[in-house]
């Protein structure tokens, strides 16, 4: 591996590490969602100031070092939104996820740690043409998906879909079920995704492993990634999928396009919430009726007593194990599949 950059780990799917590439400053009116790009950090380093690594590591940096992330974009109710579209004259970009998203932040939570800030050197070249998070997906035929689904979905980011996914995940494994797990929109990071394979997943897959840096992208394309990522899922031949829309369904993500796509293989709704309102303002709003709420809703018995009265939904903290038992009845009622312990 080539140590004179820093791998963000949008480059996991690429062989930039391996086999090298030259560096090109390109005109603003040529760069596209995708690209591989080389920035050099500005600011002095930081405990909040990290890169995902290819393997999921978090490294440190400092400044005067070069990073290599792909141009993409972020729109973070909660944190932080930001384009490659809308970097100046001056060339100057913001890190917007640790996985190297590069682009020019447009706002931030004040509550947010400070983000890495980077000048633009270059796109990553080999025979003249830029590289491309396209250039290393492989199109595979159309297979038809038929694997049943446990949805995951938050009102916003952070709102505890991962948590609850691996919960469920491990009680499939446990189980003796081949899992299936899949993130299909969000903004580049590999830590969600890995966290599936942590408690058992038997495969894993996300938007970056068919080209996109985030799942912001004009829908058309985004349903032509959808149709390649559901090939591959089915090519599994898995029991279950345990699938996450990142971030909220109601964000530019096209986590709507998805669900919609997913509607008829979809055996349960886990919605994890920030709160009470938020569930009725999204059910309302997307036409979705979970079949479990839980996250910061169910923390208490207020919060769950409230859900149910506005909602008219169950609210169960998963996190408690004391809920595990019910969550396996429900489970087996969606899915007809036994979750004794093998």
């Amino acid at each position: 591996m080539d140590h004179k950059y820093i791998y963000a780990s949008l480059t996991r799917i690429s062989d930039l590490a391996e086999k090298g590439f030259e560096v090109k400053i390109f005109p603003q009116d040529q760069w596209q969602t995708g690209d591989y790009v080389i920035c050099e950090i500005l600011n002095e380093g930081g405990e909040s100031l990290k890169i995902e690594l290819p393997n999921g590591r978090m490294r440190g940096v400092i400044a005067g070092e070069f990073i290599v992330g792909a141009l993409g974009e972020r729109y973070a109710t909660l944190e932080a939104t930001g384009s490659w579209r809308n970097v100046t004259d001056d060339l100057k970009m913001t890190v917007l996820t640790g996985a190297g998203l590069m682009g020019k932040l447009t706002s931030r939570s004040m509550f947010m740690p400070k983000m890495i800030q980077t000048i633009y050197k270059g796109h990553a070249v080999r025979d003249g043409k830029k590289v491309t998070m396209d250039d290393f997906v492989e199109t595979i035929p159309k297979i038809p998906f038929n694997t049943p689904i446990i949805l995951f979905v938050g009102t916003s980011m952070s709102a505890g879909k991962t948590t609850s996914a691996r919960i469920v995940t491990n009680i499939f494994k446990q189980a003796g079920y081949k899992v299936m797990g899949a993130k299909l929109t969000g903004a580049g990071r590999f830590k969600d995704i890995l966290a599936f394979k942590d408690v058992g997943a038997d495969e894993i897959l996300d938007f970056v492993d068919v080209g996109l840096p985030s799942s912001i992208c004009p829908t058309e394309v985004y349903k032509e990634k959808l149709e390649q990522m559901l090939s591959r899922m089915a090519r599994e031949n898995a029991d279950v999928a345990i699938v996450e829309i990142g971030a909220s369904p109601l964000e530019p993500y096209n986590g709507d396009v998805a669900i919609n796509a997913l509607r008829e293989h979809i055996k349960c709704t886990i919605l994890s919430a920030s709160d009470p309102y938020a569930v009725h303002g999204l059910m309302k709003a997307f036409e979705l009726v979970p079949d479990i709420v839980t996250g910061v809703a169910s923390n208490t018995l207020a919060g769950a007593k409230m859900v149910k009265d506005l909602c008219g939904v169950k609210a169960l903290n998963l996190i408690d194990s004391t809920t595990t038992e019910e969550l396996k009845k429900i489970l087996t009622a969606k899915t007809g599949m036994s979750l004794k312990t093998k």
